[in-house]
């Protein structure tokens, strides 16, 4: 196992579990296994979003999905007092130019950056203001 350099997002970790996933981000997973971790945030996203759908088929196959990440050794990070110093003074840069973003998106960044990660999302545009954010969209 290597030394982790991305930080998946929501729709890139959930893709394979996705009906008719991208050949691409398939290809990217196999490509960097064990490279790649992923944020608390986007953790409770997937979690959130699973436990919102009524008892079903698909609720018991995202359930599995998300237990064999755990399993197969998914590091989660946490938003820590270096994530959340960069958020603090990237977030006030950003109101000084009258910008606002997604505070959950916010926070993966600030991961990602404090950890010195790619950030990897079909969502370039949710995070092309932060700075010093190094992106990848494994869907090109």
């Amino acid at each position: 196992m290597g030394r982790i350099s991305y930080l998946l997002d929501s729709n890139i970790l959930s893709e394979p579990a996705r009906l008719k996933p991208d050949d691409n981000v398939l290809e990217q997973l196999a490509n960097h296994d064990g490279k790649y971790a992923t944020a608390s945030i986007v953790w409770h996203e997937l979690v959130y979003g699973c436990e919102l759908l009524t008892a079903s088929k698909r609720k018991k196959q995202l359930q599995s999905y998300l237990a064999m990440l755990l399993v197969n050794g998914l590091s989660i990070l946490p938003y820590d007092q270096a994530a959340a110093d960069w958020y603090a003074k990237e977030r006030a840069r950003l109101k000084r130019q009258g910008k606002t973003c997604a505070y959950a998106d916010g926070e993966i960044a600030a991961i990602a950056v404090s950890q010195n990660l790619t950030l990897v999302t079909r969502n370039i545009k949710d995070f092309d203001s932060f700075q010093d954010l190094s992106l990848q969209n494994w869907f090109e």
